[in-house]
């Protein structure tokens, strides 16, 4: 099965090889990607479900194969010295990514007026200054930021085009009944949460 994420950013390739992956028992799944960051996330992905992964330097793209479900080699002619392999399952990696925010309220602080105000000037602020998270969470009351917030939304479009991947908890937006309402970014679950343990250098949390 051949999956083609060329053109697109993270976390899009990663998201699109867990869905082509979960259509199979076993097998392999070609990932093309002409993003050299998505092939370490999708060789760190691969790993992290005990999966064997090659990437494989192509004419102004990587093709990066995950195996599924048996033990086997990928097949010959892949490799080389272009090829990267995935770590072990289970082995410790060094995390490349800086830093996690989760945001768990629509607001900062007690005060609701004001700390609309101020999680307004907060992303403002990390547009215009580009000192930006790897990821961002947005959980509980916090989804609306990410759906119905008139003035957050196109902040958040701004900050996602500097290469910051924003999730929105699924269960928090069927809870605010808010499925169809996600305006930047994907659907994610309390996953990007407990793997962030290990994932990031820093996880912080406001709200």
């Amino acid at each position: 099965m051949v999956v083609d994420a060329r053109g697109l950013g993270c976390p899009k390739p990663v998201i699109m090889a867990e869905e082509a992956l979960a259509t199979i028992d076993e097998g392999v799944v070609d990932v093309l990607t002409d993003n050299e960051a998505s092939v370490k996330n999708l060789t760190r992905f691969a790993a992290k479900g005990g999966f064997y992964a090659e990437s494989i330097q192509e004419d102004g793209y990587w093709k990066v194969k995950i195996v599924k479900g048996y033990p086997c080699e990928v097949a010959a002619g892949g490799a080389g010295p272009a090829t990267q392999a995935a770590p072990a399952p289970g082995e410790y990696v060094e995390p490349e990514k800086d830093v996690l925010l989760i945001i768990g309220s629509d607001v900062m602080g007690k005060d609701e007026d004001l700390g609309k105000v101020l999680m307004k000037g907060f992303f403002d602020t990390m547009r215009v200054t580009k000192e930006v998270p790897h990821t961002i969470f947005f959980l509980n009351a916090a989804v609306r930021l990410t759906t119905t917030d008139e003035e957050i939304v196109p902040l958040l479009k701004e900050i996602e085009k500097t290469g910051v991947e924003i999730f929105t908890c699924g269960t928090c937006l069927k809870h605010y009944g808010l499925e169809r309402e996600l305006k930047v970014g994907y659907r994610g679950t309390t996953n990007h949460i407990v793997e962030g343990i290990k994932d990031f250098r820093r996880t912080v949390w406001i709200g």
